[in-house]
């Protein structure tokens, strides 16, 4: 079972190609690809000549926690997904293996934010990453985050679906 949407064909698969983007340069995801735009609300990205990436984003209404608030998994996706990105803006495909957020403020929706994402260290395969959410203009801390982000291999989403499969006939065993 494959989670490509019909006719829309594989990006980044073992080979690497750039994935679709927005006007913006924001990469697409597969699920943000059918939509045309990031469900998260990333609006652009960058990466800057020092190597730092840069998004600017709006926490859309629909991720609302409590009143003008964003929910905290939207402010931990976007952080995976924004740092996740740098490898990618460096041209490299990678799966996130860890991540650590600090929630330092409560994230307002629908206000103009900002991530800078910047590698830490390199060890073979694996992509040391921190960066911070702040407010515009004020340039306010709302969250912090690190984590390890692993190259991802030719073989990753087959071995992905196997496991997935292997999963599926235990289930249907019992």
């Amino acid at each position: 079972m494959s989670s490509t949407a019909p006719g829309s064909g594989p990006w980044a698969g073992g080979d690497f190609q750039e994935p679709p983007r927005t006007p913006g340069g924001v990469a697409l995801c597969g699920a943000c690809r059918a939509a045309g735009s990031c469900r998260l609300g990333v609006q652009r990205e960058r990466l800057e000549d020092d190597g730092t990436a840069l998004f600017a984003l709006a926490c859309p209404r629909d991720q609302e926690g409590g009143p003008d608030v964003a929910h905290g998994g939207w402010t931990a996706a976007v952080l995976d997904d924004c740092l996740g990105h740098l490898p990618l803006l460096h041209r490299v495909l990678s799966v996130t293996a860890e991540l650590t957020v600090s929630f330092v403020k409560p994230v307002p929706v629908e206000h103009p934010l900002e991530v800078r994402a910047r590698v830490e260290r390199r060890e073979g395969s694996r992509w040391y990453i921190t960066g911070e959410m702040v407010l515009l203009p004020t340039r306010a801390v709302l969250a912090r985050a690190s984590g390890i982000w692993v190259t991802r291999d030719r073989g990753h989403f087959a071995r992905h679906e196997e496991w997935l499969a292997g999963q599926r006939a235990g289930a249907d065993g019992q």
